[in-house]
């Protein structure tokens, strides 16, 4: 095995020491086995559990089969798979030999994938049975793709990843990876525009385990964690896969859709230590009549969210409910992980907490200058887990990645006690009468309303074209929406905010739109007719 050699966390910054030679997915497994734990569960699913051990002989073989097909180091290989067992070992089993996998949103349309496929020219695909009508009509289409394999029961035409797996050896080297290789792709959700391929390196996966995983979250080996967020995005991937591989905790997966009776049933059913959500699951949760007592879930020591700021009410809720906290924090698919994170013990809902060990972030303004503590500015963030790149996207590239620098699109307020408070992506960002008005701040006081169960508020302007907040909102199940209610909710507002804050119109509606990873698509919102 690799040896990793991790700086003092009180020295500034901490650094984690990785060698030239290295491979990110030999690390991961087999620390395992050389710390023996190969007889212990690494994985749960739908289907089983798997060792640590059985998880490193399906790595090897998969990466016989990528090699028994003709692939090469440093070809592609598309993975769009549900989570089960199938996506660590197609993952994991790529990386291993050298070849680089490209996993891929399993909620995204045929259209998506058409670009993914052409994008990337990736030479082989693995698709879960349940997800290939999504590819059945385009993958002819691509000359680059040579190989179709899939996941689960038989398609006709197609080989089936379990009975190529059994036909090969269970032995593998790895391949001569350095700590500068391209590791793995992972496309963003494209939420205005096409996807695009952020590019990770080797290096990546274990600096989150080791500045995030250990000391902020505290994943430690005795754990049984489970994420509702799915391995294809980059806060699922760190949550299901690095983290737990890195310490040897045990990790449940959930094939089907994150709804709050899915996810019930797996908390309730397996009682995890570590439980990941998004602030939108976490509000459904609440919100359903079937939700959790402490009693159901006597072993969860912490929660964590990310992919959206944290409502401070759910946060509350949360807690007074289970006794335990929720860690709001901020990562992206550009840094891979979290950066930003409350801790516990130290939890200020309303805020996403401060830097993590080894990230240093700045606030900039307009004017390309650092703002000062209490003002408006956006998020900019250095640290070891940054992409190389956008694929094939060369301003796109240059605008995110400047230098050690990474743009977030994000708009912070830093306190004075150093914590950081979420105001909006940058172009959500509201000017009321000539001053900054943070969406996600009237959210935040519209959610406090016992009728609301989700609020989104964006720039709208009246006939005066003098700019103004509204708000779309979702009532919980029984609520009636009227003149009235609505008249309530702005007065709601006025008593939470500053006057001048509160949303002018207010729109009830039966869903938000949103991202496949569960984003609210504001923009879509901003190009609802005028009122």
């Amino acid at each position: 095995m690799l040896q990793l050699s991790t700086a003092d966390h009180a020295t500034s910054p901490p650094r984690v020491n990785i060698p030239r030679q290295y491979n990110a997915a030999w690390d991961l497994v087999q620390r395992n086995l050389q710390a023996g734990r190969g007889g212990k569960t690494a994985y749960i699913d739908d289907h089983g559990s798997y060792s640590f051990g059985d998880l490193a002989e399906r790595v090897n073989r998969f990466g016989n089969v990528l090699a028994g097909i003709g692939l090469e180091q440093e070809d592609r290989v598309m993975l769009c798979l549900l989570d089960t067992i199938d996506f660590p070992t197609a993952f994991l089993g790529s990386i291993q030999a050298g070849i680089v996998p490209i996993a891929a949103n399993t909620l995204l349309t045929t259209s998506d994938y058409d670009f993914m496929l052409g994008d990337s020219r990736a030479k082989a695909l693995v698709v879960s049975k349940a997800l290939w009508p999504q590819f059945a009509s385009i993958v002819g289409k691509h000359k680059t793709l040579r190989h179709v394999i899939i996941s689960g029961s038989d398609e006709k035409g197609y080989p089936n990843l379990a009975e190529l797996m059994m036909g090969v050896s269970p032995h593998f080297e790895p391949a001569p990876t350095t700590c500068d290789d391209f590791c793995f792709w992972l496309y963003s959700s494209g939420s205005t525009g096409t996807p695009k391929g952020t590019v990770h390196l080797h290096s990546h996966l274990i600096q989150t385990a080791e500045l995030y995983g250990r000391p902020v979250l505290g994943i430690r080996e005795d754990d049984l964690v489970f994420s509702a967020a799915k391995l294809f995005f980059a806060y699922g991937l760190g949550n299901g896969l690095t983290f737990p591989l890195a310490v040897g905790a045990t990790t449940i997966l959930m094939g089907e859709r994150p709804t709050p009776q899915a996810v019930f049933q797996r908390l309730r059913e397996h009682k995890p230590t570590i439980f990941y959500g998004v602030p939108t699951l976490y509000g459904a949760l609440l919100a359903s009549p079937d939700m959790l007592t402490r009693a159901e879930v006597p072993r969860l020591r912490v929660c964590a969210s990310a992919g959206e700021a944290l409502p401070a009410d759910i946060g509350r809720r949360w807690t007074e409910l289970l006794g335990v906290e929720i860690l709001d924090g901020i990562g992206s698919t550009e840094m891979l992980h979290i950066f930003l994170s409350n801790r516990s013990g130290e939890v200020r809902y309303g805020t996403t907490g401060k830097p993590v060990p080894g990230y240093a972030v700045r606030l900039v303004g307009e004017d390309g200058n650092v703002v000062p503590k209490g003002e408006i500015g956006e998020l900019q963030i250095k640290g070891p887990s940054a992409a190389v790149m956008y694929w094939n996207s060369r301003e796109k590239s240059r605008h995110t990645f400047m230098g050690e620098w990474t743009r977030s699109g994000d708009k912070y307020i830093e306190t004075e006690d150093g914590y950081f408070q979420y105001c909006g992506r940058s172009d959500d960002m509201l000017k009321v009468s000539g001053i900054y008005v943070s969406p996600f701040e009237v959210e935040g006081a519209l959610m406090t309303h016992d009728s609301i169960l989700e609020a989104a508020v964006v720039a709208f302007a009246d006939t005066d074209e003098l700019v103004k907040p509204k708000a779309f909102v979702v009532l919980k199940a029984g609520v009636a929406p009227s003149d009235e209610l609505k008249q309530a909710l702005k007065a709601h507002v006025k008593e939470k905010l500053a006057p001048y804050k509160y949303p002018r119109w207010i729109e009830f509606v039966d869903a938000l739109p949103k991202t496949a990873t569960g984003k609210i698509q504001r923009f879509k919102l901003r190009g609802g007719l005028r009122m």
